[in-house]
């Protein structure tokens, strides 16, 4: 085993243990209001575990554009084709989309402002995701269509703060979908394709600004 084969492998079993015991995935019991969802106020941890390659050049990021340049290096390196699409500033982290050549969105990736350390998304991008996540190939096929999802989604969210949601958007084995809270953006939820389940975003912090211009 390589050196950095060794390093990896730590934090895969601990990744996976934690997975078996149910403590990734948040339902019911997750309050919106506690905003780091027991992460911390550290945000998500950006080495360490799977989450496909990590990119970074050690210099602060601070806008939108730093950010969805970061975004697109990263992207090369899972598949040439992908460009950039939404990006959206929050109080932790950086959240970008990736997007097929076909405009189709492929999975989510998150930048650390402090490092510009970028990689896919801790949580449904890396474990839900059909194509460039954990499970790649190896989901089962959706069931749940759109609309269902966001039926979901809204239920979830309007018990869970009185929030209402957005459109739910299209990934590989699940959808995203913003919560709103008096009609403007409030954070974010995906809801898996295949089950139904929720899972929300409560590792981004407070919503600041979002662009869709690349």
């Amino acid at each position: 085993m390589t050196r950095r084969a060794g390093h990896l492998w730590v934090p895969l079993v601990a990744l996976l243990a934690v997975l078996a015991s149910g403590a990734y995935l948040v339902l019911a019991d997750h309050d919106p209001g506690d905003r780091f969802g027991g992460w911390g106020r550290s945000g998500m941890p950006m080495t360490g575990g799977y989450a496909g390659p990590t990119w970074g050049d050690g210099e602060r990021v601070d806008s939108l554009s730093e950010a969805r340049a970061r975004a697109q290096a990263f992207a090369q390196q899972l598949d040439p084709d992908l460009q950039t699409g939404e990006v959206m500033r929050f109080s932790e982290i950086f959240y970008i989309e990736l997007e097929e050549p076909d405009s189709t969105l492929a999975t989510e990736v998150l930048v650390d402002p402090a490092s510009g350390a970028t990689r896919l998304e801790l949580g449904p991008a890396t474990m839900w995701n059909t194509r460039y996540g954990m499970m790649a190939r190896r989901g089962a096929p959706a069931s749940i269509s759109a609309e269902r999802a966001g039926d979901i989604a809204a239920r979830w969210a309007e018990d869970h703060g009185g929030l209402a949601v957005g459109e739910a958007e299209a990934f590989p084995g699940y959808y995203t979908l913003h919560t709103l809270r008096a009609g403007q953006v409030d954070g974010m939820l995906s809801v898996n394709a295949t089950t139904g389940d929720v899972w929300y975003h409560g590792w981004h912090g407070d919503f600041i600004e979002m662009s869709d211009e690349e």
